[in-house]
């Protein structure tokens, strides 16, 4: 799997994104992010410590924000795989076990699909 289509990344980062990346690498150097599928959490970006999380064998490794790697189950890739992700920051709580969570501010997808003009681009992500 290519981490960009046409070359444009499958994922991108809003600058408050990074921003809140950083502030939870003060805490937790080494993280990841899993994109999760709904139920408790919605469809939200989950961030967890990188040695606290396994991997699954049929997630995708979508790629790198804030040099932070971003995966996503096989089965969700395969319905989305056209669309690209945009990690934004809004004001609320993140899910229970992302370290998100407690900061008063979420991590939140975004997203548009790969070459459907920028309608739904994000000002601010990269």
């Amino acid at each position: 799997m290519e981490a960009t289509v046409n070359g444009e990344p499958r994922v991108l980062a809003t600058d408050a994104a990074l921003a809140l990346i950083d502030e939870i690498r003060s805490d937790y150097p080494e993280i990841l992010f899993h994109q999760s599928g709904g139920c408790c959490d919605g469809s939200s970006p989950m961030c967890y410590p990188a040695n606290e999380f396994r991997v699954g064998e049929t997630d995708v490794k979508l790629g790198e924000i804030g040099g932070v790697p971003v995966y996503i189950s096989g089965s969700q890739f395969e319905a989305w795989k056209h669309t690209q992700l945009i990690i934004d920051v809004v004001p609320g709580r993140g899910g229970m076990f992302s370290l998100d969570n407690g900061r008063e501010k979420r991590f939140l997808t975004r997203s548009r699909l790969f070459g459907g003009g920028e309608a739904c681009a994000v000002p601010g992500a990269r």
